[in-house]
């Protein structure tokens, strides 16, 4: 994975770039934003990603078939993918779309973090954790929360590079650790 990401930075880069000059559009940067998402989602079904360095499929009809598949793409969105597909680099598109995503975040002073939980979290634990995040990183953060019944209970709470393990499975796996050494 780590080629595809040194892969996706530039294309993620130039992507920010282009969408924070686009003045024209007020709404640029999260139009954007859906459309990568979108544009990734596509590059991750098993249908699409059998077709890349396939010679019966030329860069054109891939790039046809992503901009016709996203729906209502932007001109400057749809020659994105374009390029992208001439460069034979759609297959990294969910890379290029995370770290989109991150530089966004970045710009706005922003911090994304995802929180795993072993049970679904309600509104008000989810505001909790946004406070505490909040309160400890001394800026604005924005959670995403997936559900991993693995975890048996408690959390696990990912912002960049850092984890922070607070879940069952994570205090049995130390005391495992601990035990065996």
């Amino acid at each position: 994975m780590a080629q595809a990401v040194t892969i996706a930075r530039p294309y993620a880069e130039a992507a920010f770039s282009v969408a924070k000059t686009e003045k024209s559009d007020p709404k640029a940067m999260a139009t954007w934003s859906k459309s990568l998402a979108d544009l990734a989602e596509i590059a991750q079904a098993p249908t699409v990603q059998c077709l890349y360095g396939n010679p019966a499929v030329g860069p054109d009809k891939l790039a046809t078939l992503f901009i016709e598949s996203a729906g209502n793409l932007s001109p400057s969105v749809a020659n994105f993918v374009r390029l992208l597909a001439q460069n034979h680099r759609l297959f990294a598109l969910p890379e290029v779309a995370d770290l989109f995503e991150a530089l966004k975040n970045a710009d706005n002073d922003t911090l994304a973090a995802c929180v795993e939980t072993a049970f679904p979290l309600s509104a008000a634990e989810q505001a909790e954790v946004v406070a505490l995040l909040e309160k400890k990183y001394g800026q604005s953060v924005m959670i995403t929360v997936k559900e991993a019944p693995g975890l048996i209970g408690g959390v696990r709470i990912s912002i960049g590079d850092e984890v922070i393990d607070a879940s069952v499975s994570g205090k049995l796996s130390k005391m495992t650790s601990a035990l065996l050494n």
